[in-house]
């Protein structure tokens, strides 16, 4: 397991009974995990006074719930990289934490290829990836196919004085698609793609049927001197070893990386976090 050590301004304090206790910058957060089915001594709440936690329903949904007032976003950072925080739609904060594991890789590929690399990012949320990779120097295009989180993301660049990247609202493979009819070409791919999406016009994606074809897909737009493709998965109960054999199919089977990826604890646990598969080339 690649576990994120290098956090100043952020760290899971304990886990217990499907959930999680996090300090993001100086507030405190429980959110739901469905990954912790074990159970601490004692309550989370205990541990430490919590400013805000997240409580799903029975319909599947769920909201926040809030001890004081907190400030509608704020900022935390990463080896000099600023992001954005903020309660958001079904848990989430906009930032995901454990994804410092593949930013310190791909940052260091990046600042060491002594050229100009062009990075694709799909699915890329918020952008976090995006702005490590233009903050090495990459030349970024970054697609969701989210409004919102463009937008989020377009302000994480813009939190960072960042201007080398260009954003797209659109569907990911429509947008490889045009792509390959282009001839546009790219050093580095990356994608964290969704366990289930449904499209504009009904169109649905659903990561055990499509991942591989659309992975095979995007080899048509890597450029004849590839740096790395990355895959990050959150999709409950896939193997990094799946996403070994999608890269190594697709892109040989020479310097593939492929772990779990996790987040130390206060209580000396480790958090899983989902797993990724990194392809390098030499």
């Amino acid at each position: 397991m690649k576990v994120a050590q290098n956090w100043v301004d952020y760290k899971v304090i304990s886990s217990s009974d499907g959930e999680k206790l996090e300090k993001w910058g100086d507030f405190f957060l429980i959110r739901p995990d469905p990954q912790v089915i074990w159970k601490a001594h004692l309550p989370l709440e205990k541990l430490h006074s919590v400013d805000a936690y997240y409580k799903r329903n029975s319909s599947g949904g769920g909201q926040w719930f809030f001890n004081k007032t907190l400030p509608e976003q704020w900022i935390i950072g990463w080896q000099g990289i600023k992001f954005l925080v903020k309660p958001m739609g079904f848990k989430h904060t906009g930032l995901f934490p454990e994804q410092a594991v593949n930013w310190e890789n791909i940052s260091n590929l990046i600042k060491n290829a002594k050229r100009e690399i062009k990075v694709l990012n799909l699915f890329a949320y918020s952008g976090a990836a995006s702005v490590v990779c233009a903050k090495a120097g990459a030349i970024v295009t970054h697609v969701d196919a989210s409004k919102g989180m463009v937008d989020r993301a377009k302000e994480n660049a813009s939190l960072n004085e960042i201007k080398n990247i260009r954003f797209l609202i659109d569907d990911c493979k429509k947008f490889i698609e045009r792509e390959i009819r282009r001839g546009n070409k790219y050093d580095a791919i990356i994608m964290d793609p969704p366990s289930y999406g449904r499209g504009t016009n009904g169109e649905t994606w659903k990561l055990e049927e499509d991942l591989f074809d659309f992975v095979a897909l995007c080899k048509k737009v890597l450029s004849d001197n590839p740096l790395f493709v990355l895959i990050s998965s959150y999709t409950t109960g896939l193997q990094p070893c799946v996403l070994k054999n999608v890269l190594s199919i697709c892109f040989g089977k020479e310097n593939i990386d492929a772990d779990e990826i996790g987040l130390p604890c206060d209580d000396g646990l480790v958090l899983p976090c989902g797993a990724r598969g990194l392809k390098i080339w030499n």
